[in-house]
């Protein structure tokens, strides 16, 4: 005896279902001789061995009848048709996707069946007595395999496709690679076998069969002609054959730029122009030497290579290194030049090797501009003006006479004044039509020894139009002023002086500041010259020693002597001047220190002769007689106060 399975007559018209049965069917359950069954109910319990082994169920996926799908049949040789044996069915699947009628033993799928989703299902069978649920045969395992059919077309994920290739590429340059996936069982039959094949974009582009690269199938594609191309690619399964399925996808793809075409400018001939007035570094105007490719393939860089304008003007690139943007590179000037002619080259910087054949890649235009003439202010004929003017110039001297002119082609009338700001004390005055610079103030150097005067041009017709110019005026020095002894006026002598000894050196300024540099001379006053008491030594270098003539000072003798020095300087006109020095007699200590000196009360000239003395000692008796009020003498004059009245008594010589 042995177990069966029955197939559906249906399937045995399919060659897979064919193959399925010569393996699905499971071994032989082992028994004993058929009369051992006529033994009865007990015969069930002396059997030596009941065993099942189970190889395969094959079936189809994607079955869509309306009735459920067989499978197979479960039979065990114990199963005498009497219903007295229930079949189990049990694992992935069992009652909800597969039964079994438990009295035939019958597998039915009552579900769709899709190998993607999953490939096989591992199921247990056994038989059971159904009255007492005892196993009759031992579980055994089996597994139905899903058999692939060919329900997936081939997919793109990841389209559609954006790629790039340069221009002017040789045929067979490879663009992309694509790849498609099926989901079908590549194991088993062709269902997943995948073949290319282009269906639009040609004949630009090609695509292998078998590797899916997209190439280029056209030589020297252009791209300033076509940049974008649009390729669809397909993709089928059954290795291209027919019933085969298929998918489709885009690859747009874009022709990258090279450098291949030579720049050219859109004009032969500019024509600008420029108002003279402009500063340096302005902007006249921009060429452009046009260029069909794009990016860094356009960039430029502009020169000018020729014309009587190179030194005048200059050329740079613009920050998108397209433009050539001419500038001012000098002043310019209607009136000396009103137009320049350049010879500009535009070359391109990015060079391909592979494409210089087709160069040059520069080119060269004219570019003209024409100066235009502003209305200018005058222009004076020097930047600036130095003058040189004697302090004891006369009023009304012509210092200078500054010029100035209209520089423009109407060369208008100029009219001439000064900047008040600039002679506030109003020292100058200048003529309005001829420019002429006079004093009108007498000048002092020891006062102001320079002026800085700002004259001013301004157009008779154009009053907006002014210039101005700088006017130094250094006052030089003329002797006009006496040398004067400085600082010291006031000098001692001590008691114990001896003849011959020094008691001052005296020194001298002068405001003057005469070319060879000061010269002074000193001597006694005419009316002191034979002065008992003191002399004077001049060092020749601009100081002179007052020397003791004797011994024998007393303060109780004379306190004060007044000694006038006579000053003179080298230049001419000589100037002089007398100066008088105090000298006061003082008790000293033995270094030569003061220790006191009595004030100047009642004191005589140094130089009193003795009819003065007389004279004075007869006006003191005098204004005695006269007034109870005594008289006060200060230096060689004798006064006396009466009631609020200052009179002089007496001057003595």
């Amino acid at each position: 005896m042995g177990g069966r399975f029955h197939l559906p007559a249906a399937a045995s018209t399919l060659l897979p279902v064919a193959l399925c049965i010569l393996t699905l069917l499971p071994h032989t359950l082992l028994g004993k001789p058929a009369e051992e069954d006529n033994a009865g109910s007990s015969a069930l319990l002396q059997r030596v061995k009941r065993g099942w082994v189970w190889n395969q169920f094959f079936v189809l996926e994607e079955y869509t009848g309306l009735e459920p799908l067989y499978i197979g049949k479960l039979h065990s040789d114990m199963d005498k048709g009497d219903g007295s044996i229930k079949y189990i069915l049990t694992g992935e699947g069992a009652g909800t996707t597969f039964t079994i009628d438990d009295s035939t033993g019958d597998i039915h799928a009552i579900q769709r069946l899709d190998r993607e989703v999953k490939a096989q299902y591992v199921l247990r069978a056994q038989a059971r007595n159904r009255l007492t649920d005892r196993p009759l045969e031992p579980e055994s395992e089996f597994i139905v395999k899903i058999q692939d059919i060919n329900d997936n077309e081939p997919k793109f994920l990841d389209g559609p496709y954006q790629a790039s290739v340069p221009e002017m590429s040789k045929i067979g340059t490879s663009v992309i690679q694509l790849t498609a996936s099926d989901a079908d069982d590549p194991t088993y039959g062709n269902s997943a076998r995948v073949v290319y094949s282009i269906l639009e974009g040609q004949p630009y582009f090609s695509v292998d069969a078998k590797t899916g690269v997209v190439r280029v199938s056209l030589a020297d594609m252009d791209r300033e002609t076509r940049e974008n191309y649009t390729v669809v690619i397909q993709a089928k399964d059954m290795g291209g054959q027919l019933g085969g399925l298929a998918g489709t996808t885009t690859v747009n793809i874009t022709l990258s730029d090279v450098n291949d075409n030579p720049p050219m400018f859109d004009q032969r001939l500019y024509q600008m122009s420029v108002p003279e007035s402009v500063p340096v570094g302005s902007v006249v105007g921009r060429i452009w030497a046009k260029d069909r490719d794009t990016g860094v393939n356009a960039e430029m860089k502009y020169s000018i290579i020729d014309g009587d304008g190179r030194d005048t003007f200059d050329i740079i690139t613009d920050p998108t290194n397209l433009f050539g943007i001419i500038t001012v590179k000098r002043p310019l000037n209607f009136e000396s030049k009103p137009s320049y002619t350049l010879k500009v080259e535009g070359a391109n910087t990015h060079l391909d090797p592979a494409f210089r054949h087709r160069g040059p890649f520069k080119d060269v235009t004219i570019v003209h501009v024409s100066v235009e003439d502003v209305d200018e202010p005058p222009q004076f004929d020097l930047p600036s003006y130095y003058i040189e003017l004697p302090e004891d110039a006369e009023i009304g001297t012509v210092v200078k006479t500054v010029s100035a002119r209209d520089p423009d082609a109407a060369n208008n009338t100029v009219r001439y004044s000064i900047e008040r700001s600039s002679d506030p004390e109003k020292y100058f005055y200048i003529e309005i039509t001829s420019g002429s610079l006079m004093t009108v103030r007498s000048l002092d150097r020891e006062q102001i020894g320079w002026h800085n005067i700002t004259v001013l041009a301004m157009e008779m017709n154009n009053p907006t139009q002014i210039a101005s110019v700088s006017v130094a005026v250094k006052v030089l020095d003329v002797n006009d002023n006496p040398p004067s002894l400085t600082h010291y006026l006031e000098a001692y002598v001590c008691e114990n002086a001896k003849a011959g000894q020094l008691i001052q050196t005296v020194t001298a300024v002068d405001p003057d500041e005469p070319m060879g540099g000061q010269h002074f001379y000193y001597s006694l006053a005419p009316e002191a010259a034979n002065n008992p008491n003191f002399t004077l030594r001049d060092n020749q270098d601009n100081t002179a020693w007052i020397l003791t003539r004797r011994g024998g000072w007393s303060q109780q003798d004379q306190t004060v002597f007044y000694l006038p020095i006579f000053i003179s300087d080298g230049e001419q006109p000589v100037q002089t001047s007398t100066s008088t020095l105090t000298i006061r007699v003082c008790s000293c200590n033995q270094e030569g220190n003061v220790m006191s000196c009595n004030a100047e009360a009642y004191s005589l000239p140094a130089s009193l002769s003795r009819g003065a003395l007389i004279a004075i000692l007869a006006c003191i008796f005098v204004l005695l007689v006269k007034s109870s009020i005594p008289p006060l003498i200060i230096g060689n004059l004798c006064f006396t106060l009466l009631g609020n009245a200052l009179l002089t008594n007496v001057t003595a010589s």
